[in-house]
């Protein structure tokens, strides 16, 4: 994916984000190590380089989270609204499927077979 689709896929999740302010959405986040945060909150502010979500905490307590829209277009972050995803995956899962080697190996697969 070249950078001129990269910059308008995350012009549009901005633009989409934008529509949500105040609302209320689940955020899933992968932070590496195989740690993944599940979190659910008020989404307060949105930048032109990160949003910004009021989580809730223990005992009435709220924190603030900010994620950058990289993170989104990756997949390293996954919102949902009302069990429903916000967001398709823009990054295929496997993306050296269909590169031209990964193409050629399969049709020797097949011719070998």
């Amino acid at each position: 994916m070249d950078l001129a689709k990269q910059a308008k896929i995350v012009d549009s999740i901005h633009d989409t984000l934008h529509d949500f302010v105040g609302q209320r959405l689940k955020v899933r986040a992968n932070m590496g190590r195989s740690k993944i945060v599940e979190s659910e909150g008020v989404l307060m502010q949105v930048h032109p380089q990160l949003f910004i979500l009021e989580v809730d905490r223990k005992r009435g307590r709220t924190a603030r989270q900010s994620y950058q829209y990289v993170d989104v277009l990756t997949g390293m972050v996954e919102l949902s609204q009302n069990g429903e995803p916000l967001f398709e995956p823009f990054v295929p899962e496997n993306p050296l499927a269909d590169t031209p080697a990964a193409v050629d190996e399969r049709e020797e697969e097949t011719v070998l077979s």
